[in-house]
């Protein structure tokens, strides 16, 4: 089923160079796509994910069993780790998939990248649209400044009870010498509670000291 569409592995004709990296690119277009989809990217991400099939598959067809050329392309592409900064698990995702294809292309296995692809990318959007792993939706990150002398494991539990269906503790920060304490929840708010009635009365249990009421930061997870 996944056969070759080059004649001879040992030779590639002019024809076959080109069909093979025309459909690289085409290949390469549809990672940037699954990349971009419901995603943060740059544009010179999206790119690299469209060139870099085709230039994998045309340094692979360079070397084509030359044992030199092979260790001299070993220690060009070993210097990019020292040029570049670490992305996030889907940007080595995307980049490792872009790589797979360009292999298979540089021997001519066209319906098995588009096999990877279509599966990995399926996958990639069904995860995606579903929200795996993401913050609930109306999650919020609440920030409270307090004093030293208040006991913060219960100040607040009436008032959270009064307006949140969630609320955890995620964080205690001192702050200003030890004179002050951070408190960073995790909420939810119930329906129809106002945010600032929600706040003015948080206000009055810290003694009017800061309050931060925001989305939550997700962090952008490396490899």
């Amino acid at each position: 089923m996944f056969d070759s569409i080059l004649a001879s592995t040992s030779s590639v004709a002019a024809d076959e160079f080109i069909i093979c990296t025309l459909i690289s690119i085409g290949l390469g277009i549809i990672i940037a796509f699954i990349h971009s989809f419901k995603n943060e990217y740059s544009k010179h991400m999206l790119l690299a994910l469209i060139a870099l099939p085709a230039i994998i598959q045309s340094v692979i067809m360079l070397v084509n069993g030359n044992v030199g050329t092979g260790i001299a392309v070993m220690g060009a592409f070993s210097l990019v780790r020292f040029r570049s900064t670490p992305g996030n698990a889907r940007e080595i995702t995307s980049i490792f998939l872009a790589t797979a294809s360009g292999l298979a292309m540089s021997m001519g296995y066209v319906l098995y990248a588009a096999a990877l692809i279509l599966v990995v990318g399926a996958v990639t959007i069904v995860i995606s649209l579903i929200g795996l792993a993401q913050p609930a939706r109306g999650t919020k990150q609440l920030k409270i400044v307090i004093p030293e002398n208040l006991d913060y494991t219960t100040i607040f539990d009436d008032i959270l009870d009064k307006y949140t269906s969630k609320a955890v503790l995620g964080r205690v920060k001192s702050t200003n010498m030890g004179s002050l304490f951070e408190l960073q929840y995790d909420v939810v708010l119930l329906p129809g509670k106002n945010e600032k009635e929600f706040i003015d009365e948080l206000r009055v249990r810290n003694g009017n000291l800061s309050i931060t009421l925001s989305r939550p930061i997700v962090n952008r997870e490396e490899l």
